[in-house]
Order: C-alpha cells, then structure tokens, then sequence
C-alpha cells in the first residue's frame, strides 16, 4: 500500500496560517528520515485531490525552490502570504508558523508500525 494517502491525510490537517515541514510530515506519517518521500507525494498528487500542498516548506523555513515545479515555487509563496505568513528574506519564522499537531494525531502516528516502508 502506498504511504501517499498517509501523507495527504497529515497535510490537510495542517490549519490555514501554518506551516510544517517536510521532515515533520514524514515523522507524522511514519516515514523517519524520509522527507524527499513527502515532496514526490505532494508533487504528484496535491492538486487533484485538494491538498493544501503550499504548506508544506523545507526545514530551513523556506520554500524549496525546483525547476520542475514550473513557477509554481512563486505561487506557492503567495499562497502563504495570503495566509497571513511573513517571509523575511525569503524565510518564514518556523518559531511562530510550524504547526503543533493535536495529541490525537500523534498517538494514531504511534500505532503506525515502524516497519510499514509505506
């Protein structure tokens, strides 16, 4: 079975007005020290399935930046910023705008085998 619609599930719950990281998805999805994962999933899937991709940044608080995204680097930005997000110098302040994922989330990431390659 594919860890994509573990991933999606996480994503959408990342409230309008945050951020998490690719790491952190990861973590919360199972995938531990698997963040590259988090980005082919949201690359492939995110717009036919209505994922709030755009709020999902590198760990360095900024939007990670790929020619294959064809611009969509720049939109993804705007789309954080119409969220009310400040970017500074190209970064965002992971301090006041990564999310804290509910206690019940994280305890149904706890009964996720750590053995399950997705």
């Amino acid at each position: 079975m594919s860890c994509y619609p573990r991933i999606y599930d996480i994503v959408r719950q990342i409230p309008h007005g945050k951020v998490a990281t690719y790491g952190q998805v990861a973590e919360l999805a199972g995938l531990f020290g698997k963040p590259r994962v988090v980005g082919y999933a949201l690359y492939r899937g995110a717009p036919e399935q209505e994922i709030p991709w755009h709020r999902v940044i590198n760990a360095k608080g900024e939007v990670s930046r790929s020619a294959f995204r064809d611009g969509s680097d720049d939109l993804q930005q705007l789309l954080l910023e119409s969220e009310g997000i400040v970017f500074e110098l190209g970064k965002l302040s992971l301090a006041q705008y990564r999310w804290q994922p509910p206690r019940s989330l994280l305890a149904q990431i706890q009964q996720i085998p750590k053995s399950d390659p997705g």
